[in-house]
């Protein structure tokens, strides 16, 4: 029996998109890097009523732009999501990075750091009505301020408790003479506007692929998914403007650790014959079907030269017993399937 009966070829921008359409489920198909953005990085995606919105490092001097999709491929610019200029109380200079909204409690929040006037990073929440925003500041100092502090990741457990993923940045964070990223964690209030209790540090660099010969070391770029009642904690590794920034995970029974990671680590590094470097700084979300996960991550806009500018690319990420796989990086056509 044939299935398919109708094919509608979609052009956007340079890229061709294709969907299959039968009696079961729809296919499309494309090609990473997606969206056709570039000058982006740290991009995470949130899933809100059948629709998906973008957030990536974008306007590093004042906010945060928003893209938008149906279908995880095809992205829509939609402006500034937060705009630090239209701030009442502006404590920021510049370097606003790695903005994450969640919804919670009939709001969306968004976690991203930025420089204050001492010259150090911190993390702040702001919270808007919609998820394009506009976005304004709810609590401006989530830590109290003793260093740098970048990558706030909020993770809301099956009980409802909320922990916030944060780094502590090398720039300011010395170990044993060295400028070592730290990934922390701390439970938060109700109202996601501070944190409780004292730091848990979970994660430090340790294995050979994380550079530890270099003066400055670093794990960064928290995110957590939950399966089958343990916690896989996704970050990155190595200088993000050179090749070998890569993405590892690690696991535990409980939100607050104690994490072991992976032996298989790096589970997702360059791949210079296709023309992929630096893939890093995932977020995780939930493809078409509303079961298929994927990472979203960033790579250098020109691998022969890596830098802050980067595109996004998106792969498919399973469980396979009990250890966490990304099917990447690609550059070769893919499918997604909706259901």
């Amino acid at each position: 029996m044939i299935l398919v009966s109708a094919v509608v070829v979609v052009m956007a921008a340079s890229l061709v998109f294709y969907f299959f359409m039968d009696r079961e489920s729809e296919t499309v198909t494309y090609k990473n890097p997606v969206g056709g953005m570039t000058n982006i990085g740290d991009p995470f995606i949130l899933e809100s009523n059948d629709t998906y919105y973008m957030y990536a490092t974008s306007e590093a001097s004042y906010g945060f732009r928003v893209w938008q999709s149906d279908n995880l491929v095809d992205w829509e610019e939609k402006g500034i999501a937060y705009d630090h200029y239209k701030q009442e109380n502006r404590w920021a200079t510049g370097d606003f990075w790695a903005p994450e909204v969640i919804s919670y409690k009939g709001k969306y929040y968004m976690t991203y750091s930025a420089r204050n006037d001492a010259g150090s990073l911190q993390i702040s929440v702001a919270v808007s009505d919609d998820p394009l925003g506009p976005f304004e500041d709810e609590s401006t100092e989530i830590i109290e301020q003793s260093g740098s502090y970048i990558d706030g990741h909020i993770f809301i457990e099956d009980d409802g408790t909320p922990y916030l993923y944060y780094v502590k940045d090398c720039s300011e964070n010395i170990q044993d003479g060295k400028h070592v990223s730290q990934i922390f964690v701390q439970p938060m209030d109700e109202g996601l506007t501070k944190v409780l209790g004292t730091p848990t540090l979970l994660l430090q660099p340790d294995q050979d692929w994380e550079g530890l010969q270099g003066d400055y070391q670093w794990n960064e770029g928290p995110f957590v998914v939950k399966n089958d009642g343990k916690y896989y904690l996704m970050y990155s590794a190595n200088y993000y403007a050179s090749e070998d920034y890569s993405v590892g995970y690690a696991v535990s029974d409980k939100p607050t650790g104690p994490f072991v990671k992976a032996s298989e680590n790096p589970i997702l590094s360059k791949d210079l014959d296709k023309g992929v470097s630096g893939p890093g700084h995932n977020s995780v979300t939930t493809g078409l079907d509303g079961e298929t996960l994927y990472a979203v991550y960033h790579i250098h806009t020109h691998p022969e030269v890596p830098s802050g500018d980067r595109q996004m690319s998106i792969d498919k990420m399973e469980f396979i017993d009990g250890k966490l796989k990304v099917h990447g990086p690609s550059r070769e056509e893919r499918e997604m399937t909706v259901e």
